[in-house]
């Protein structure tokens, strides 16, 4: 007997094409992989100790690699949902471009590869760090709790904190409480940010039957805990300064930026129940993203200051 979701990612009728190079490239997730690569490399430039430039660069790429593995398993495996959404349906598998079957190959080739380049060329701590986190993207969120409950994205988003945690053992071989603060922030950081998506695109998941939290528990409670969430990311902003490993001058910058992260979240929750629009949680999700950016670049300025001149501002 075939199950539905067997049937909606049995290959369409029509012949599947082999995409291009741009098709391969969407498959890894650009623009994750893009934040992916940026909080590495802050973790990896915070680190205390050093890492010749190559090694450096080796590193990095090779985390930006096991990102877009865990990007194109993701797209393997949501084929059948992602065809059904507005904002999805368009990637090359649902798109019929390329075959489930060569982006499940490329994914895991992609996987492999990264992994042991890491670990043979840098450190088996960091190539462990990056295969669990391609795991846990790949199988624990996208293949059990993306479809399986509301806090999907509080647990999953831990895949996407990783990558501080990474870069910082690529120069320490360690984990310490400074790479898990950094987590931290992403961690904390992610219910809101994908909440307020959810809030506006909550169609989309609802056709495709995906849980999310404004579907299952609504509206109210979801701006609930987008305000919960904000709330703490605004406060696991200011954690580097307060443990010693970032200046003031960055203290001051993250306390800016989350007490208006707090602000948008909170103009969420005034936006009256029903409202079609959903402009307050548009300009939550597109401030969400300049936050994070904003935190990791004062991370970066505060890392590179210290370290090059001797001066921590």
């Amino acid at each position: 007997m075939i199950n539905e979701h067997d049937a909606l990612r049995a290959p369409a009728a029509a012949p599947v094409l082999e995409g291009d190079a741009g098709d391969f490239f969407a498959l890894l997730k650009p623009r994750v992989m893009s934040l992916v690569v940026f909080t590495a490399l802050v973790g990896l430039l915070m680190a205390p100790g050093e890492i010749h430039p190559v090694l450096g660069f080796i590193a990095v790429l090779s985390i930006a690699v096991g990102a877009g593995a865990s990007g194109a398993l993701n797209m393997w495996y949501d084929a059948d949902i992602d065809r059904l959404m507005g904002r999805t349906a368009k990637r090359p598998v649902p798109a019929g471009r390329i075959s489930a079957d060569t982006t499940l190959a490329f994914g895991l080739f992609l996987s492999v590869f990264s992994v042991v380049t890491l670990g043979l060329v840098i450190n088996w701590l960091s190539a462990g760090l990056l295969a669990f986190t391609i795991f846990f993207y790949a199988v624990v969120y996208t293949m059990w709790l993306k479809r399986s409950t509301p806090h999907n994205i509080v647990i999953g988003g831990a895949a996407g904190a990783f990558p501080p945690i990474i870069g910082w053992a690529c120069v320490t071989n360690s984990i310490s409480l400074e790479s898990i603060a950094l987590f931290a922030i992403i961690f904390l950081w992610t219910p809101a940010h994908f909440w307020a998506l959810a809030l506006f695109k909550a169609e989309d998941y609802g056709r495709a039957g995906v849980p999310m939290l404004p579907n299952v528990a609504g509206e109210r409670a979801t701006k609930f805990q987008i305000v919960l969430y904000s709330v703490l990311t605004a406060i696991s902003g200011i954690v580097p300064t307060l443990m010693g490993f970032a200046g003031v001058a960055y203290g001051v910058v993250a306390s800016v930026l989350g007490v208006a992260f707090v602000w948008y979240s909170w103009q969420v929750w005034r936006m009256a129940d029903g409202d079609k629009k959903m402009i307050p949680a548009k300009k939550l999700f597109g401030y969400s993203l300049l936050y994070l950016f904003g935190i990791f670049t004062a991370l970066l300025v505060d890392a590179l200051v210290t370290k090059f001149f001797g001066v921590v501002v």
